[in-house]
Formats: structure tokens, C-alpha cells, sequence
């Protein structure tokens, strides 16, 4: 392992050991949870690349305490002010070719809804994700819209970050990506999630609110009734490391410092990326 990874990988444990002590100190707020995975099969060394195994135990988990939600029926609730704590709202970014292999098994098998954000231009050029990242292909999407369990929102189209771009370049990749989603899968885009994250500059932020019912960031920590931004939905990234018990804590809201703390360190790692 390199310095780098591993410097990286000490930062995330000794996050995570921060976060779950700041949870025992001060603990979570009531609200909706939003789950944010990114790949399942654990064929990389990615952190957010799960293996299907634990992957598979966390939805068990997550089954059996008949909490999940789909993405439309969530936000519809939260709109008239309902408290949803107790609640969780499945999501995955990008678009890999996992989704269908591992991770919608697993999803068939326990009856759980998902929605996924797809980087339209990765599927649409059969264009590599990073980290070997294979992309679905637009039939393989249309095979998992057709379970019933899947909907399908924007990840940009090129999975720009939307804080360095003009507002015309916006309007080009959230345009394109919600054209490309509609023809080839006959549905509208009404959700649409951040590339890594990142807030936008407030021109690009009025682009995203005009075309979108719903936005989401980060933050791992919950959305509670009342009091949240449908624009600016937090999610809790999953990550390998987190196993079952720091997942169980982001289930219940919690691990909000992680989040804290990864946003400081990544300013530094996104300083001059666009993608």
C-alpha cells in the first residue's frame, strides 16, 4: 500500500472513531436517512467499493426493520412536514455495471427500492468509470427500471463538479443528461445528486433547483421534517470501513462529524479536478 493510501486510510479510521464518540457525546438529530452507495462486488480497492457480502447484510438488516422508503414517496412526506425518523431512502451514484450484477440481487431478493444517479456520458460512450469502474449499459438500466424497484435520477452527464463550471456549461450537462435518460429510458429525471458532493456556485445552484424536484449533497446526518432544503438533501455515504456498526450508526443518523472532517480534507484532494 502506498503513503498515500495509507495515510488516507488512517484518516478514515480515526474519523470514524471521532464521529462515533462526538454521537455518544451529542446525539443524532431526528430526520430521514439517506444512504449514498457507490459500487458493490468489491473487485477494486476502493473504499466505496463494498463487497456483496456485507453489502447484503446491511439490506438484511435494513429489511427486517421494514424501514426504507423510495426516493418519491420520502420526499412527498417530508413536503407536508411528516416525521420520517426511523426511515431510510436507498441511493447509488454513477452507473456501474455492479448495480445490476451485485448489488439489484440483493435488492430483488429483500424487496428494498433504490435510487440511482447515473453520469449519463459514461453509459451513453460506454466510457470506463474511474478505479475500473465498467458502466451499465442503457439496456441493462432499462432491466432494472423494468423490476419495479429502481428509479433513475441525474449524476451530471460527464460527472462534472458543478462548482467550477460556467452556468452555460450546466445548463449543458444537466440538460443533456436529462434528455439522455428520457429518450433512452422513457423517464423523467426529477432527482439529481451532486458529483462527489460538491455545492455549487448560487447561479448553478438556481440551474439544478429549476430542473429538479430534489437535489442532494452529503452531510451524514439526518433530514429532518420540517426544516429541510428538498434542494439539498443530506446523505450518508457508505463506505467498506464502516462494516456493520458504524452503518448501523448512519442508519440512525449518526456519524455526522465523519463528514465534517472528510470535507476538510477534501478540499485539498479536489483543488484543481473538474471531474
Amino acid at each position: 500500500m502506498t503513503t498515500t493510501l495509507l495515510r488516507r486510510s488512517f484518516f478514515r479510521r480515526a474519523a470514524k472513531a471521532v464521529a462515533h464518540a462526538g454521537d455518544q457525546v451529542r446525539p443524532p438529530k431526528r430526520g430521514l436517512v439517506i444512504l449514498a452507495y457507490h459500487r458493490v462486488g468489491g473487485r477494486t480497492p476502493v473504499e466505496v467499493d463494498l463487497p456483496t457480502g456485507l453489502f447484503e447484510e446491511q439490506m438484511a438488516a435494513l429489511a427486517r426493520t421494514k424501514s426504507v422508503l423510495r426516493l418519491d414517496d420520502a420526499v412527498a412526506r417530508l413536503a407536508r412536514g411528516e416525521d420520517l425518523t426511523g426511515r431510510v431512502v436507498v441511493t447509488f451514484d454513477d452507473g456501474t455495471a455492479d448495480f445490476e450484477s451485485d448489488a439489484l440481487p440483493v435488492l430483488e431478493c429483500y424487496h428494498l427500492p433504490a435510487t440511482l444517479y447515473v453520469a449519463t456520458d459514461f453509459v451513453d460512450q460506454n466510457r470506463p468509470f474511474p478505479d475500473d469502474g465498467k458502466p451499465l449499459s442503457w439496456a441493462a438500466l432499462a432491466d432494472c427500471v423494468a423490476t419495479g424497484l429502481v428509479d433513475v435520477g441525474s449524476h451530471t452527464h460527464t460527472h462534472v463538479l458543478l462548482d467550477r463550471v460556467t452556468t452555460a456549461e450546466a445548463i449543458d450537462e444537466l440538460e443533456r443528461s436529462i434528455d439522455l435518460i428520457n429518450t433512452n429510458l422513457q423517464l423523467d429525471a426529477d432527482h439529481f445528486a451532486y458529483p462527489k458532493a460538491v455545492a455549487p456556485s448560487a447561479p448553478v445552484e438556481e440551474v439544478v433547483r429549476d430542473r429538479f424536484v430534489t437535489a442532494a449533497l452529503a452531510g451524514t446526518r439526518p433530514n429532518p421534517a420540517g426544516r429541510t432544503d428538498l434542494h439539498r438533501l443530506s446523505r450518508s455515504p457508505v463506505q467498506v470501513a464502516d462494516g456493520m456498526r458504524y452503518f448501523e450508526q448512519k442508519v440512525s443518523g449518526g456519524m455526522r462529524l465523519e463528514d465534517d472532517l472528510r470535507r476538510l480534507l477534501n478540499r485539498r484532494r479536489y483543488a484543481g479536478l473538474r471531474r
